[in-house]
């Protein structure tokens, strides 16, 4: 199936089930506080079909991107018809329950957002989930190519993260590249761990984080962050015939423990090394049988097997060291817990940075970008990748839902706090053009994320001279 349309299914179907479930959020707390629920619609616009159930319909409508539950007396901005009396609220009417209820039903959508989140995630600790081990480990520093911002500030092969901003003392790669990606392109603190001649000491020093993607396709690497992803040297999984490497000597089971001299711990580092080194000569520093071997090689250029034109030896080597995480139930509780709660702080960490102009608003993205990530997570060979995307976009969608924008569930909870505080309701225009205003300020909002997406496609940016 094209790209295309495994991106588009894949995102209409983890973006209608994150709606379902945040819609039932809204439907179980109307129906237990004695609502009459209207309408729980899939979509907005008109309504494709659907079923009548008791008092609600049930429907599907034409535009895919969200949904609403629709309850009695809820936001009744339009006046009377001349010569017609008001109608008085109804028991089960939305308005006529007290505002502890109403704000308990506005906050129920989104709480069945990060329910979904915790446990998707908790299941997803129970499974035999397999990670690198290097994301989970000190983040230290494989290869620093020239002229990246890393090596602007100063670091070198073998450093240790002690501090990186905001991210924890001695961050792993993991937090690293979190940290990295929310505060991209802008300067940061960090500090390393250095040992010189038998001596460990610490370095303090300033990062920019450049990413040129603006958040669509963030990489450490851009930036000269290649992590050492195992501590021995790589291990030769396959030599393509006629190739560089396999005109040298170089022979599968082989370990590469250098090249030019420099120590090699991940893949990332051989590709990063080639593209700066160009179709020069290196030296090969190789492991074989308990000898060490010294072979010359000159890089060609080829597909460096993601589509890309780089250059290249022609060999694989063996994946990173990983680990499986199957944790008791207890435990993936615990551990979902703490990933949500660290999650949901970069999140707000984000926010803060946007509304106070430390981050560009070109790094969100909306329905293109998503789609593009659940295709790639949905192509991959198990279901983790689009487990935890799922789990991560529904804890985005829980906490934009209770932003105190009118519209939004947010926006309805504060509406309801401010009069309990004032002890009395709002007059219905004023709140008619607070809604109002927020509809076209999200409108326009959801626009320019549109076209930010669009501009971030590739056929676009080939377009560019």
């Amino acid at each position: 199936m094209p790209f295309f349309l495994t991106a588009t299914i894949s995102m209409l179907i983890v973006l209608g089930f994150m709606v379902l479930v945040h819609e039932l959020g809204h439907f179980i707390a109307a129906k237990f506080f004695g609502v009459r629920v209207e309408v729980f619609s899939i979509g907005f616009g008109p309504r494709l079909f659907g079923v009548r159930y008791g008092d609600t319909d049930y429907r599907i409508a034409a535009l895919p991107l969200g949904g609403y539950v629709k309850m009695s007396g809820e936001m009744s901005f339009e006046p009377p018809e001349e010569g017609a009396e008001e109608k008085p609220l109804e028991p089960w009417d939305f308005s006529a329950k007290p505002r502890w209820q109403r704000i308990i039903i506005g906050f129920a959508g989104p709480f069945a957002n990060f329910a979904l989140a915790f446990g998707l995630m908790t299941g997803l600790y129970m499974m035999h989930n397999e990670v690198p081990r290097f994301l989970s480990q000190p983040a230290v520093v494989d290869f620093v190519p020239a002229h990246t911002p890393a090596a602007k500030a100063g670091l070198e092969p073998g450093d240790r993260f002690v501090h990186f901003d905001g991210a924890p003392q001695n961050p792993t790669w993991n937090q690293v590249r979190i940290r990295a990606a929310l505060d991209a392109n802008s300067t940061i603190p960090v500090t390393v761990a250095r040992t010189v001649n038998g001596k460990t000491q610490e370095i303090r020093t300033h990062l920019f984080v450049f990413d040129p993607t603006k958040g669509q396709n963030f990489r450490l690497k851009t930036d000269g962050l290649i992590p050492r992803m195992q501590s021995g040297p790589l291990k030769v999984d396959k030599v393509e015939s006629n190739s560089p490497a396999a005109k040298a000597g170089l022979k599968a089971g082989d370990e590469l423990a250098a090249i030019n001299g420099i120590q090699v711990h991940s893949a990332a580092s051989v590709v990063t090394m080639l593209k700066q080194i160009g179709a020069h000569p290196v030296e090969l520093t190789v492991l074989r049988n308990g000898k060490t071997l010294h072979m010359t090689a000159t890089p060609s250029k080829g597909n460096l097997g993601d589509g890309k034109i780089g250059y290249r030896l022609g060999f694989l080597t063996t994946a990173p060291p990983i680990k499986v995480e199957q944790l008791p139930f207890l435990a993936a509780l615990h551990q979902s817990a703490v990933s949500n709660l660290r999650y949901s702080g970069y999140i707000l960490d984000f926010l803060h940075r946007l509304i106070t102009h430390h981050a560009e608003i070109q790094q969100l993205s909306g329905p293109i970008g998503i789609a593009q990530q659940t295709g790639k997570a949905v192509e991959q060979a198990s279901w983790q990748p689009i487990i935890g995307l799922t789990a991560a976009i529904s804890l985005n969608l829980g906490i934009l839902n209770l932003l105190p924008i009118p519209i939004l569930d947010g926006g309805m909870i504060t509406l309801l706090l401010i009069e309990g505080i004032m002890r009395r309701d709002l007059k219905d225009e004023i709140k008619e053009r607070l809604y109002q205003v927020a509809f076209i300020m999200l409108v326009l909002f959801f626009a320019f994320v549109m076209f930010n997406d669009v501009a971030k496609l590739d056929i676009i940016q080939k377009l560019k001279p």
